[in-house]
């Protein structure tokens, strides 16, 4: 199901013996466009403290109260491997957390095919390939090396968007599956352009990010974007809505 990510953040997160924290932020990779990780401030249990969780790990049994569950404990996530908000994410910190909890690096959705369902730390996967899980996990042997593909949404958030012919707006947030967690679209605020107005566009008409000024540059021409068909918040996107958005700009995954 297809869903704005901002909606997420401020969740409680509950372990099986209690609640751990708040999700503050979710960490992308640039690559995939997919949430590697969820960024979970612990308050005053763990005062000062924030932890990373991998999506395998969350069930969606709560969203009605606002709260993910996560099947670990209060214990295992304050012995987990600590890594401190202002330092960057290496890729080594990550391989720590991926074999101290057990998970899967090669996630790529809902285990057996169950949406919601969680990944147990050390769970057994007789279905993985260990030699996988090893070339999916390199040593890096400097564990301040920061990962360059992992990207926080909540600092992508205000990023300029710029058509082929100028600039349409800025982003205001993202729509992503959380079957997978993959991120889908950009909502696009074009006030400052078109009054008002608020459009999706694909990950796919991305050709290139200038990370250092904050402008993300599309396939797609302004006028493209100002006939495209309408994006209300308050409706349901759809297979429907997604077809006809779709063949509008011409991506993949419209239906003939």
């Amino acid at each position: 199901m297809l869903q704005v990510i901002s909606a997420l953040k401020g969740f409680a997160i509950e372990a099986s013996d209690g609640r751990i924290g708040t999700v503050g932020d979710f960490l992308f990779d640039d690559t995939s466009w997919k949430v590697r990780w969820l960024v979970v401030d612990c308050g005053s249990w763990l005062k000062g403290r924030k932890v990373l969780i991998h999506p395998s790990a969350v069930s969606y049994a709560g969203l009605a109260d606002q709260q993910f569950e996560v099947k670990l404990t209060k214990a295992q996530v304050e012995g987990s491997p600590n890594w401190q908000e202002h330092q960057p994410v290496s890729q080594q910190m990550q391989n720590r957390l991926y074999d101290y909890y057990g998970w899967d690096p090669a996630w790529s959705g809902p285990y057996f095919g169950v949406a919601g369902a969680m990944a147990s730390p050390m769970m057994s996967l007789p279905y993985l390939d260990l030699q996988m899980r090893a070339e999916a996990r390199p040593e890096v042997i400097d564990s301040q090396d920061r990962d360059p593909h992992l990207r926080s949404v909540v600092e992508v958030i205000g990023y300029h968007i710029h058509a082929l012919d100028g600039d349409i707006g800025h982003i205001e947030n993202f729509m992503f599956e959380n079957d997978d967690w993959s991120l889908r679209y950009f909502v696009v605020d074009t006030s400052n352009w078109w009054l008002g107005k608020r459009v999706l566009i694909a990950m796919q008409a991305v050709k290139g990010v200038d990370w250092p000024d904050r402008h993300v540059r599309l396939d797609v021409s302004r006028e493209q974007v100002k006939t495209s068909p309408p994006w209300d918040p308050m409706v349901a996107f759809n297979e429907i809505e997604k077809t006809h958005l779709h063949r509008h700009y011409g991506w993949a995954g419209s239906r003939a």
